[in-house]
C-alpha cells in the first residue's frame, strides 16, 4: 500500500514539475525572444514597460534555466537535488512577480503567479521530502 502512495506522489510531482517547466519555458521564451515594445503592448506584458529590455530578457533567460533545472537533474540523475532548489527559486521569482502585478493593479496576473508559487512549493516540499530522489 505504501508503494502505491509513493508512486502516486511521484506521479503527481512529475506532472506538477512538467507543467511548471512548460510555464517557465514558454514565459522565458516569450520574454527572451519577443521585442519589449510588443510585450509591453500585450495585456500580460504591460509590466515590462517599467523595466529595461535587458532586465526583461534576463528574466526570460532565468525562466528558461528554471525549466531546465526542474527537469534535467531528475532525468539525468545528475544532482537531482537541484529540482527542489529550482522550485524554491521559482517560488521566490513568483513573489516578485506578484508584488509587481499587485502594485500595478493587475490582480488576475498576481493570482496566476500565486498558483505557480503554490505548485513550486508543492514540488519543493515533495522533492525535499516524501518524493525525494535520494531513495
Amino acid at each position: 500500500m505504501i508503494i502505491i502512495g509513493e508512486n502516486l506522489m511521484n506521479l503527481a510531482l512529475w506532472i506538477g514539475t512538467g507543467l511548471l517547466a512548460l510555464v517557465a519555458l514558454a514565459g522565458g521564451g516569450i520574454k527572451t525572444f519577443t521585442p519589449q515594445e510588443k510585450l509591453a503592448a500585450s495585456p500580460g506584458g504591460r509590466w515590462t514597460g517599467d523595466f529595461s529590455a535587458g532586465a526583461v530578457k534576463a528574466l526570460g533567460v532565468l525562466e528558461i534555466l528554471a525549466a531546465a533545472g526542474l527537469i534535467l537533474p531528475a532525468v539525468t540523475g545528475i544532482a537531482p537535488v537541484l529540482v527542489p532548489v529550482t522550485a524554491v527559486c521559482w517560488a521566490l521569482l513568483m513573489v516578485g512577480a506578484m508584488i509587481t502585478h499587485v502594485r500595478r493593479g493587475e490582480f488576475p496576473f498576481a493570482v496566476l503567479n500565486l498558483v505557480y508559487l503554490v505548485l513550486a512549493a508543492f514540488i519543493a516540499w515533495g522533492r525535499f521530502g516524501p518524493g525525494s530522489f535520494g531513495g
